[in-house]
């Protein structure tokens, strides 16, 4: 993979978290795996606009999820991005 080809990647994942419901998910998601009835209840939408934002997250490789019978289950697949999370709430009180 070249340069470009590199920072496209970093553009697709950032575009994927660029999204308060996205965002909300990220942050209910660092404290542990969560059900999606649980996600559902903090953000406030239908059921298929919650899924659309958490197959956005899946597509990305920022989360991943687990079928247990009728739940599913979804946690951070990769946590670092908390720490980006953390870098924009600095630029924000820095502003």
């Amino acid at each position: 993979m070249n340069k470009i080809e590199k920072f496209k990647k970093k553009a697709e994942i950032l575009k994927a978290m660029a999204h308060s419901t996205r965002l909300i998910v990220i942050d209910a998601l660092k404290k542990g795996e969560k059900c999606v009835c649980e996600l559902n209840d903090l953000v406030n939408a239908d059921q298929s606009t919650l899924s659309r934002h958490l197959s956005v997250l899946k597509n990305a490789g920022i989360i991943t999820d687990d079928k247990r019978g009728q739940n599913v289950f979804y946690k951070l697949r990769c946590p670092c991005v908390l720490d980006y999370i953390d870098c924009i709430e600095k630029v924000i009180k820095n502003r």
